[in-house]
């Protein structure tokens, strides 16, 4: 007689881990509540099926790269003056995805642009989307390491794969003439083909302050606000109230 741990067995050696783990509880299972063989297949099935995207999901997470995980049902919107719970309820349809449209947060820190950038993430990420949070000044040494190598079309092509990739704090620091000219071919590869989230402490009129050269900015802006949605946070610094309150 076929004993249950030479099935799972079998279920191992077909990369079926999630159905030979749980196979004894699903037999069981079924006997007490007298399934059907379709209905007990049914459920082999989807607990491989489940088993497989909860991994899935997760996998996605690490690429992701979050700092830290920021919900959208976390974000206290009483200390942002100008944009509301309504407007952030909107971009949960995730349509700005399927329009390779772009979201722009802009204002001064402390004000909540990485937590809804994070968490904006987080739900295309949970729908299937592969998501990239980079800081600009980390994605701009990626990209000059790159370069340097001679892999930097290599680079951008990897970077491409990502549905979804968020950049933020554009604007802290300077770029040299070289890590600009980089980002300009990456937001290239990225015009009307992703969508990017963008977080900035300037708005687009200083964005000249630390790109340094006219001629690569305006086309840079030129791509990242055509198709996009911006959305200018004000308020006080979230953080900072934290602290005094503490």
């Amino acid at each position: 007689m076929t004993s249950i741990d030479a099935v799972a067995h079998k279920y191992r050696v077909l990369n079926c881990g999630h159905l030979a783990h749980g196979l004894a509880a699903l037999l069981s299972a079924a006997e007490a509540n007298a399934l059907s063989y379709l209905d007990l297949v049914e459920q082999l099935v989807d607990l491989e099926l489940q088993g497989r995207e909860t991994n899935r999901l997760a996998a996605n997470l690490r690429k992701a790269g979050f700092p830290v995980i920021k919900r959208l049902e976390e974000f206290d919107d009483r200390h942002q003056t100008t944009i509301t719970k309504r407007q952030v309820s909107q971009l949960l349809d995730l349509r700005f995805l399927e329009e390779r449209a772009n979201l722009v947060f802009i204002g001064p820190p402390g004000v909540g642009k990485t937590h809804l950038a994070v968490g904006i993430g987080l739900k295309a990420l949970e729908a299937g989307y592969k998501v990239l949070f980079t800081t600009a000044l980390a994605l701009v040494e990626t990209l000059e390491l790159a370069e340097l190598r001679g892999e930097l079309k290599k680079k951008i092509a990897g970077l491409l794969k990502f549905d979804l990739p968020i950049i933020d704090e554009l604007g802290y620091l300077p770029m040299n003439r070289q890590g600009l000219y980089n980002l300009f071919q990456l937001i290239n590869g990225l015009y009307e083909y992703r969508s990017v989230i963008l977080t900035t402490n300037k708005d687009f009129t200083n964005w000249g302050e630390f790109f340094r050269d006219e001629n690569v900015a305006v086309p840079i802006v030129d791509r990242l606000i055509h198709h996009s949605h911006v959305f200018m946070l004000g308020g006080e610094s979230y953080r900072l109230k934290q602290k005094i309150g503490n």
